[in-house]
């Protein structure tokens, strides 16, 4: 096989294939039984690479049809900013801006990204940051921090000249905060390129039962059979456009965190004793509201959250085991749940106008014996956790962490270490520290169902 200057895989010599038998004189035609046969072992063969041809094509079919984004820049000219993408082909796209704090949000169709090895533009006019990537199947999202309300001038694709591809333009200037705020209506549509899409408007009050947090979605939670397996969720922490921690090297907390969940994944698996859920398996955003959900849904005995977090302090290293708690156990807790609460305003999700049981979910009676079951689990956690890892002073916190707050799944959240300490970033980017990790959850699992089982005999 080889690859030609067009990119598509061909074979150099493809067998031909005359039929199965072939008569080697007039007696053998007389007498079939008799007839020299190709081997079929030639035949399989030749079937089976004419299969993975045409997959490899339509494979590579599929990949030109999707855009790629191969650079995001900003510039100023005056009190003027300017936000450009470099795209291999034309895109439809829409925006709009939300406030507290100040945001312009692109949503676009699926994208692949191939952006330099740089920083991403930052503090560039009224652009502080920007973060990009999957919102969900089929809908690529980018998220500029304003400095302060803006007023967008213009959006618009330019078309292909000279050696530039496609470009998607957005200028911008400062506003005022009242034309902002009366601006916020709906979402702008770039002229002949809007296509349904999520506006990221507040859902609808969920309804409540007896035993649920209230504003807590309810689903119709229907156990189907199961047989003897636990049903274990893990989440690994952000995704998609939200990156979540980055650290010293440039890694990303949404990329420790799918890795580490999918080798835990298999590491369970082994023994056919759990049915093992991530709440996510690509690169893809996910509500906090939905990673609750997903537990809820698939009536899970166990949820297990994978962080990996970052702060000022370079020094401070070593995993940590969250629970929840109306209370936190310290301001470092407190401020890691504030900042993990955020996830969905990172990702432009507008919670302006949810109501306050929706955005600060309150515990009542029927958490406490989840609570103090998730208690239970992150004991076993630490215990043996700190045969494989260097643990932080006080390794058991507690806080009001949102992902947490199920009413019926015993729920804890693991940080993994601190992607701004050089070594334990280093660890966390080895394949076989983060085995070593999934191995110690995973006997912190069976212990803990064991001990659960023995209590029930």
């Amino acid at each position: 096989m080889y690859r030609n200057p067009a990119g598509l895989v061909a074979f150099r010599e493809f067998p031909p294939v005359d039929g199965v038998c072939v008569p080697t004189d007039m007696v053998s035609i007389q007498k079939s039984f008799n007839a020299v046969c190709l081997p079929l072992s030639r035949v399989i063969r030749t079937l089976i690479l004419a299969s993975v041809l045409g997959a490899l094509l339509a494979t590579d079919a599929r990949a030109r049809d999707v855009v790629v984004a191969n650079d995001l820049r900003a510039g100023v000219s005056g009190d003027r900013t300017r936000f450009v993408m470099d795209l291999t082909g034309p895109v439809k796209f829409s925006y709009f801006a939300l406030v507290d704090p100040y945001r312009l949000v692109i949503d676009l169709p699926e994208l692949r990204w191939q952006l330099p090895a740089r920083p991403l533009p930052r503090n560039v006019g009224l652009i502080k940051s920007l973060r990009y990537g999957l919102f969900k199947a089929g809908a690529s999202r980018v998220v500029l921090d304003m400095g302060g309300p803006m007023q967008i001038t213009a959006a618009f694709l330019v078309p292909p000249s000279g050696n530039r591809g496609h470009r998607l333009v957005v200028d911008m200037k400062p506003g005022d905060r009242a034309s902002f705020m009366a601006k916020l209506v709906e979402p702008r549509r770039a002229r002949g390129r809007a296509r349904d899409r999520d506006r990221a408007r507040p859902p609808a009050p969920a309804r409540e039962t007896a035993g649920a947090a209230p504003g807590l979605p309810i689903p119709n939670r229907k156990p189907g059979v199961r047989g003897n397996r636990r049903v274990i969720v893990i989440d690994p922490g952000h995704g998609g456009v939200d990156p979540g921690a980055i650290g010293r090297s440039g890694v990303l907390e949404k990329d420790i965190t799918l890795r580490t969940a999918r080798t835990l994944k298999r590491r369970l698996e082994r023994n056919r004793r759990y049915r093992v859920i991530l709440t996510r398996d690509r690169d893809v955003f996910i509500r906090l509201r939905d990673r609750i959900a997903v537990a809820r849904r698939h009536d899970a005995d166990l949820f297990v959250s994978l962080h990996a977090d970052s702060i000022r302090r370079a020094a401070v290293r070593g995993l940590s085991v969250y629970t929840l708690s109306e209370k936190a156990s310290d301001k470092e807790a407190a401020e890691l749940a504030e900042k993990e609460n955020k996830a969905d305003l990172i990702a432009g999700i507008d919670l302006s106008t949810e109501t306050p049981e929706v955005t600060d979910i309150l515990i009542d009676l029927a958490q406490r014996e989840t609570m103090n079951d998730s208690v239970r689990f992150a004991a076993e956690l630490v215990h043996e956790l700190r045969r494989v890892t260097t643990l932080l002073r006080k390794t058991h916190r507690f806080a009001g962490f949102a992902v947490l707050k199920a009413p019926d799944v015993p729920s804890v959240l693991i940080e993994m270490g601190f992607l701004s300490n050089r070594q334990d970033e280093r660890a966390l980017r080895r394949k076989g520290y983060r085995a070593r990790i999934a191995d110690s959850v995973a006997q912190a699992i069976d212990r803990y169902f064991e001990r659960i089982e023995q209590a029930e005999r």
